[in-house]
């Protein structure tokens, strides 16, 4: 069983590469090519309309940007898509973010991120911007969080199956926003995340990497 099992994880992890192979040649100088530096890793995110928009799956190579996958259906802010960031406001920030981390109430599926699984109800993230802990995953349980519970997000729902965390204000300016994360998504519009379909957003995990980034943009 045990050898079957090791079989099993091999065979997974190269359908997820199978999955990410070069859909095309290379594609040139995309959107975003001048904005996201030396990364070689970048999540795409077109909006398309409203809350609506695509997401494309872009691999630097000597070759130029490889597109590995692409028209992936996704839901933005209900409010859209912003120039910048605002708390209390439910739209996707336009702009380059990092792609440090990742999360999720189911167990890690791998990949390159650090990632920490959500266990029972006491994982946060911190939305009080009158606490050094604002726009930071917190464990405590609600009735001793040195933060308000009331301004923050609980982590253990279903739209946070998987999630990686994307580099919104890294800074904790007050009033910048807080909790921008690329999730699972419920078929909804979200509060300002980005959200794809989990199998997909599996697939994006495991071949993520440090240095990738997220490109937002109109």
């Amino acid at each position: 069983m045990r050898l079957l099992a090791v079989l099993c994880a091999a065979a997974c992890t190269v359908c997820g590469w199978l999955w990410l192979a070069p859909t095309s040649g290379a594609a040139g100088a995309p959107w975003f090519a001048n904005a996201v530096g030396n990364a070689t890793q970048v999540v795409s995110v077109v909006g398309t309309g409203g809350s609506a928009a695509q997401m494309d799956i872009y691999q630097r190579t000597t070759a130029g940007w490889q597109p590995l996958r692409t028209g992936i259906g996704t839901h933005v802010g209900s409010a859209g898509l912003a120039p910048q960031a605002r708390s209390g406001v439910p739209a996707t920030p336009m702009g380059v973010y990092t792609l440090d981390s990742a999360f999720g109430t189911a167990p890690n599926p791998g990949g390159g991120l650090p990632y920490t699984q959500v266990v029972g109800p006491n994982y946060w993230w911190s939305g009080d911007d009158h606490s050094p802990t604002f726009n930071s995953m917190q464990v405590c349980q609600k009735s001793q969080c040195p933060f308000s519970t009331a301004e923050s997000e609980n982590l253990n729902i279903p739209q946070y199956k998987h999630a990686v965390v994307m580099g919104v204000n890294k800074n904790k300016t007050p009033g910048g926003g807080a909790a921008f994360f690329f999730h699972t998504t419920d078929g909804h519009p979200t509060e300002g995340c980005v959200a794809i379909d989990d199998a997909t957003l599996v697939q994006v995990i495991r071949w993520l990497r440090p240095g990738a980034v997220i490109a937002i943009g109109k």
